[in-house]
């Protein structure tokens, strides 16, 4: 009987570990870079992106659920222009000596099949929080020719008016709505 009830036991824990399908992958940093672009001046559109970013995402495709936590470096605010980035560091934009950090938390995966086609989230920047939606695209996985590492890959885009987290400096001369791309690439632990 024991031997009966230790073999339950052991159908049980499996059953349950085969629910729990969730792959945790560390974001690679040096092939992601969440980028922006914002009108400027009506005449053009400015580019820039930050040269930092870590995060964790966990996905669990049998379940369809999953979890982003990702935090950008503010400081590594990159536009090829040393006098605007020093500008944008500043207290009228990102406010980096107060706010170091840029973030998105993510519970809420959307999944297309086995894949993962958005992500509802909590984006933070310059201390407020606001819900935004991720579309996410292109979205792949394999083995990583190089490293022979587990990698998955996608680009993520959504639009937010920049007034929303307090950031007005300078309307409507530069413009309120940012659009906003992020190419990720992430290894499995």
């Amino acid at each position: 009987m024991k031997t009966l009830n230790s073999l339950v036991a052991a159908v049980v824990f499996m059953s349950f570990a085969g629910n729990s399908m969730a792959e945790r992958y560390t974001i690679d940093s040096k092939h992601t870079f969440p980028s922006f672009e914002i009108s400027h001046i009506g005449f053009s559109t400015q580019r820039g992106r930050f040269d930092l970013t870590n995060g964790i995402i966990n996905l669990d495709a049998k379940n369809e659920t999953g979890s982003i936590q990702i935090t950008i470096d503010a400081n590594s605010i990159d536009t090829g222009l040393p006098e605007l980035e020093e500008k944008l560091r500043g207290a009228e934009f990102f406010n980096t000596a107060k706010f170091p950090t840029i973030t998105f938390n993510s519970k809420k995966i959307k999944f297309g099949g086995d894949e993962p086609i958005a992500a509802e989230g909590s984006l933070t920047l310059l201390g407020t929080s606001k819900t935004v939606q991720l579309t996410i695209e292109h979205f792949n996985c394999g083995v990583h020719p190089i490293s022979k590492r587990q990698v998955c890959g996608a680009d993520a885009s959504t639009q937010i008016k920049r007034s929303d987290f307090g950031m007005t400096a300078l309307q409507p001369m530069i413009g309120n709505d940012v659009k906003i791309k992020i190419q990720v690439e992430a290894f499995l632990d």
